[in-house]
């Protein structure tokens, strides 16, 4: 299957920040660790190795996942790379994820397939070690109207509820008229069958949102290794109680962040901290912490603590604490033996705010990889895209961009004016000469003249661009049509299309190929030809 690509930084779709950093631009520097190449995993090696020497801490994490697992039938490599978490030589590379309803846009795929990769090319590069993939399920997340839908080709798939509190612990109830939605949109077939029977499964045979969402990301990943993690766990949080009681009594992060905020002020800043980094959290609550007169309150709620009982909730209960976006990394490179996290542009861009906290609070810092980016395309699309002279760099074109583009390679006449205009310059030139010798009148006469007619050839210029979109109208129909298609709204596929679509008609062709093609050290958008 050919494929072909462009950068991440001639795509348009990536921030400055990104773009700076993917660049390894100086003045970013000091806001990360290592930048991501295959020889300074090992420089990360070395320091991980040195800073997670706990073997109760990994004995904590192997128990915890042991624990989550225990009603879900996994593979034996997964089963294997829970177990090799406890040896002292075995690291992780992370990817988080909310937990979209059927997986959500398509590059949720793409951040566990770079991530699978990258352990394997890493695996290779370093036999000695060992290397476990590892999905981070957002389950504490509280935002609801951000994960309750997929697209599915035309159709917005939503499930109708209320919610306030951590989704994972979501009740699955009332999917199943989401399920009814979803097999009458899918038609008849072996795919569609499988497809409704992934989702039958995973949301209407699990009780809560994490479950359902372990199930169907161990179905479509669970024979590479995947091992899924759900941090709302009490063993887990045990481990970084210390963490969030200097978070109570210091609020120190509010500091570093803050500081590093404004080293970015040439960049859209992607989170800003709170003064206290942490939310109160139960079934159906999820709110802030803050400190007010010296006693510390849940917001929206009568919950009130003063400091000795908030830090005896915090030992005896520390699964009420939950890390809100600036917390949540720390919280995650503390109970994993991690070297890399794998993110979205927006992700990295929020995780460079953070290395000075994390140095503050002594844990090592990952390397930060930008997840790979790809965009699935048919065969009778490529062949399109041929016919029609279009390169991928075209496509990935601002729309009306691309149109005057196109418009101007079809017509046979030069539709760029620039040499008339500068030809009337030159002889407007001579006439501004003559009228410093004569008066004022006459030099402004000539002033007005001179901009009238370049007015003019400017207007004749948009009237022949015009005039010639006309008559190619049927070529530049084609070829938005294709972009369209392609693109989706005019954005990006893998952040609106489903995985089901192109399963429906690939089957696991679809995961296969991605696996294929995606190179998660690469900095290039892949165009992947199914």
């Amino acid at each position: 299957m050919p494929t072909d690509c462009i950068s991440y930084q001639q795509s348009g779709y990536f921030t400055k920040l990104i773009t700076d950093y993917l660049a390894q631009k100086p003045e970013l520097k000091a806001l990360y660790n290592r930048f991501p190449s295959l020889e300074n995993f090992s420089l990360q090696l070395a320091e991980k190795e040195q800073n997670f020497n706990s073997k109760d801490n990994r004995k904590t994490l192997v128990s915890a996942l042991e624990k989550q697992y225990q009603t879900f039938d996994i593979s034996e490599v997964t089963q294997k790379n829970i177990s090799l978490l406890a040896d002292s030589k075995t690291f992780t590379i992370t990817t988080g994820h909310q937990l979209n309803l059927f997986t959500g846009p398509l590059y949720f795929l793409y951040k566990i397939v770079s991530t699978i990769n990258l352990c394997k090319e890493l695996k290779e590069a370093y036999p000695d070690y060992n290397f476990v993939p590892i999905y981070w399920m957002a389950s504490e997340d509280h935002d609801f109207e951000e994960i309750n839908y997929f697209h599915f080709k035309q159709t917005k798939i939503k499930w109708n509820r209320e919610s306030n509190g951590p989704v994972g612990r979501l009740s699955t109830a009332g999917l199943d008229e989401v399920f009814e939605v979803f097999t009458r949109e899918l038609g008849l077939g072996h795919n569609a069958t499988y497809l409704q029977s992934l989702f039958d499964n995973s949301y209407l045979k699990h009780a809560t949102l994490a479950d359902a969402t372990r199930y169907l990301a161990n179905e479509l990943f669970g024979k590479y290794g995947l091992v899924i993690l759900d941090g709302d766990d009490a063993i887990l949080k045990q481990l970084f109680v210390p963490y969030v009681e200097k978070e109570l009594l210091d609020q120190s992060a509010f500091e570093k962040v803050m500081k590093t905020n404004k080293s970015l002020l040439d960049y859209t800043i992607q989170v800003n901290p709170r003064e206290i980094n942490l939310f109160y959290i139960e079934d159906a609550i999820r709110e802030r912490i803050v400190l007010e007169d010296n006693v510390y309150k849940v917001n929206h709620t009568d919950l009130v603590f003063t400091k000795a009982e908030i830090l005896s909730l915090l030992k005896n209960h520390p699964e009420k604490f939950s890390p809100n976006v600036i917390l949540r990394p720390l919280y995650q490179e503390v109970i994993l033996p991690n070297l890399c996290y794998v993110g979205g542009g927006g992700e990295i861009a929020y995780w460079l705010q953070l290395k000075s906290n994390f140095e503050a609070n002594a844990v090592s810092f990952p390397i930060l990889l930008v997840r790979n980016s790809a965009v699935l395309v048919t065969q009778k699309q490529w062949q399109k895209a041929d016919k029609l002279g279009l390169s991928w760099a075209d496509l990935f074109n601002n729309q009306q961009d691309l149109f005057n583009q196109k418009t101007k390679e079809l017509s046979q006449f030069k539709l760029d004016f620039t040499p008339q205009k500068e030809y009337l310059k030159q002889q407007f030139a001579a006439l501004h000469d003559v009228a410093l010798q004569t008066d004022k009148s006459f030099g402004k006469a000539v002033k007005a003249q001179e901009v009238k007619q370049l007015k003019g050839l400017e207007n004749l210029e948009k009237r022949l661009l015009k005039a010639e979109k006309r008559q190619h109208a049927d070529t530049l129909e084609r070829i938005i049509q294709l972009q369209n298609e392609i693109f989706p709204n005019q954005s990006l596929q893998e952040r609106r299309n489903n995985f089901s679509e192109f399963y429906l008609d690939y089957g696991d062709e679809l995961i296969a190929v991605i696996f294929e093609k995606l190179r998660p050290l690469d900095t290039d958008f892949m165009t992947i030809c199914l």
